[in-house]
């Protein structure tokens, strides 16, 4: 199965943006500017639950 990168719609023309992929069990989420360098790798679970503290705020400084 090829992966299907995504970068959020809210992303400038500059590069400075990841980019998500979206498997049964797993997100990985990688440097726009550097593809080829490596890339995190997560549970559904914990990224769900990341983005769910960042929409709630909790990392805002």
């Amino acid at each position: 199965m090829t992966e299907v990168w995504r970068k959020s719609t809210r992303s400038g023309s500059n590069g400075n943006c990841v980019e998500v992929a979206v498997s049964t069990g797993e997100v990985d989420v990688r440097d726009s500017k550097a593809p080829r360098e490596g890339r995190l790798r997560v549970s559904r679970e914990r990224w769900w639950s990341f983005l769910d503290a960042v929409t709630s705020g909790r990392y805002e400084g």
